[in-house]
């Protein structure tokens, strides 16, 4: 008589994991990512007017001292 092995349901259970892993990472549409704030939005801009920018000096330091 041929015994059976009992590493059919190990088989099925790396198949079914690969599966879920597989479906998962090709699949996944959610993306947090895309939904974090970035920077203020336009009720900040709305209390806090911008001033005016100051006079681009070509990367030389301000040099008061």
């Amino acid at each position: 008589m041929t015994r059976q092995s009992n590493n059919s349901p190990l088989v099925s259970v790396a198949i079914a994991s690969l599966w879920r892993t597989l479906r998962k990472d090709l699949f996944d549409t959610y993306h947090p990512e895309r939904h974090y704030m970035r920077g203020p939005g336009p009720k900040w801009h709305a209390k806090h007017p911008s001033r005016a920018q100051a006079p681009e000096m070509g990367g030389l330091a301000d040099a008061s001292v």
